[in-house]
């Protein structure tokens, strides 16, 4: 073990690799709960079911949920693996957030809106992840992902992971219920005196004015949950959060979880028929560059460019960091074992899209596991282990509500708007562009416009005030497709 881990020459201990291999997951775990009801909008009784209002829509919505819940867990396996054992590092791998949100309404949604088969439109999107981890392989490969990445202008770089958090915030909220519509100011607080004063006799009882609040206050108190126990330095505090929501939604809605123990075979069996290996229908390659909610060939790129570089710099800056934490960077300040950890994230999100979930990437909560020692591939293994064991907590899984994972998009978009704060908003060039990408990705409900809008805004800058460089063509190609696919596609 030390002789393949190099445990002892990295200064740490088997022990405290097993520590911060426990730990990381711990503060990665929410994953598991998180992503089937990103990705399948909350499952048979998620928003997108209610809307639908049908028995067989419910179903094949739940079936979308175990499938995406069993292949989360096995590409969080594999990825973690392949970092432990061919980079050797204490990263941890699993289904990014933001682009499961993306994955959901571009697909799933998609497909719903437009009239046409979910559970296909779940397998088209699965098609676009894959080409897109294809895409990444071959950057990795070549050398050329980490050139496209610097090459990236800093302000937008900044930006992209901060638009993602405001993004999956407004998904949180919106989620619990917290945001509501509003036809005159676009959207409003939960509004908790129409609720009371909706109580009517017989017609609306207090208790059901009762239960329409419960889930936000649940949402409400989870976010300040999550926060106090993230200050007092809780490793697990996300976790710990969703179960405390867990619980309090229980008991405030004075009723009982029911535990279906064969829920554990259906996951197994629907992610059996729908999700693994479903990239190989020649359905789902059609519905991917035909079908009416994906819009076409082209938009279907637009796409896949999309996904690459969300993950892409998802990926540099948590390993960049990370390695930072840990002291574990070369005499040119970048991460030992760099193209590898890419190379690994890349296989992982091939891997998932086989397996049938949306983009893996590299956490940016492997740092918690790196704070408690963790130093090597092994802390890796660990993490890996554990989420092995999930596999068979389907029915603890399907009692959670929505409103108890809504805290943890909430704060993770909190964690991702750090990045922000590093964008020199005294240079228009840079404030102008950072500002723009940031606030499309929520307000058009797309992280891809967010980034073709930062960057034609970038690349018009940068042009008429001389600052335009040899650096500034990629991102001007970036922003000429963006500018095609706002032309020639629908939205």
């Amino acid at each position: 073990m030390e002789k393949f881990f190099k445990v002892k020459e990295r200064g740490s201990t088997v022990r405290a690799e097993i520590f911060a291999g426990i730990t990381t997951f711990f503060a990665m775990a929410y994953i598991i709960f998180v992503n089937p009801a990103q990705v399948a909008a909350g499952g048979a009784s998620g928003w997108l079911a209610e809307i639908a209002q049908d028995a067989g829509f419910s179903a094949s919505m739940g079936k979308i949920w175990n499938a995406v819940y069993i292949a989360s867990i096995l590409v969080a396996v594999i990825g973690t693996l392949l970092m432990a054992l061919y980079a050797d590092m204490p990263f941890a791998q699993a289904c990014g957030m933001g682009l499961n949100s993306f994955f959901c309404t571009s697909f799933v949604a998609g497909a719903f809106f437009a009239g046409e088969d979910v559970v296909l439109g779940y397998q088209s999107g699965l098609v676009i992840v894959l080409v897109s981890g294809l895409v990444f392989l071959l950057l990795s490969v070549t050398g050329l992902r980490e050139y496209i990445a610097k090459a990236m202008p800093e302000c937008l770089k900044k930006a992209i992971p901060a638009g993602i958090g405001l993004f999956i915030a407004m998904i949180g909220f919106k989620n619990a219920g917290i945001i509501q519509d509003n036809p005159y100011t676009f959207v409003q607080f939960f509004d908790f005196h129409g609720v009371i004063k909706s109580v009517d006799g017989e017609a609306v009882t207090a208790m059901d004015a009762w239960r329409v609040m419960v889930p936000v206050l649940v949402a409400i108190i989870g976010i300040l949950i999550i926060a106090v126990l993230s200050k007092k330095g809780v490793k697990s505090s996300v976790i710990l959060g969703i179960v405390i929501s867990t619980i309090l939604y229980y008991v405030m809605m004075w009723e009982l979880p029911s535990f279906d123990v064969s829920s554990i075979g259906q996951s197994f069996k629907d992610f059996g028929e729908i999700g693994i290996g479903a990239v190989f229908s020649g359905d789902a390659w059609n519905a991917a560059f035909n079908s009416s909610y994906v819009g076409g060939v082209f938009s279907a790129i637009i796409l896949i460019i999309a996904f690459c570089l969300v993950d892409m710099f998802d990926t540099i800056g948590t390993i960049y960091g990370t390695a930072s934490q840990a002291n574990m960077l070369d005499e040119n300040g970048d991460p030992i074992n760099l193209n590898r950890c890419m190379l690994c994230d890349s296989i992982g999100t091939v891997v998932g899209a086989l397996l049938g979930t949306s983009t893996c990437t590299t956490f940016v909560e492997s740092s918690s596991g790196v704070s408690a020692g963790g130093r090597t591939g092994l802390a890796s293994v660990i993490t890996a282990i554990c989420f092995a064991v999930c596999l068979f907590l389907t029915p603890l899984a399907s009692i959670i509500p929505s409103c108890a994972t809504a805290p943890a998009l909430v704060f993770v978009g909190v964690l991702m708007m750090k990045s922000f704060s590093k964008v020199d908003m005294d240079d228009m060039l840079s404030a102008v562009p950072a500002f723009l990408t940031l606030i499309m990705m929520p307000l058009t409900y797309s992280i891809a416009n967010g980034i073709g809008i930062g960057a034609i805004a970038y690349v018009i800058i940068a042009l008429f005030s001389g600052k335009f460089t040899k650096k500034d063509i990629v991102v001007t190609i970036i922003a000429a497709l963006f500018v095609c696919k706002f032309i020639f596609v629908t939205m």
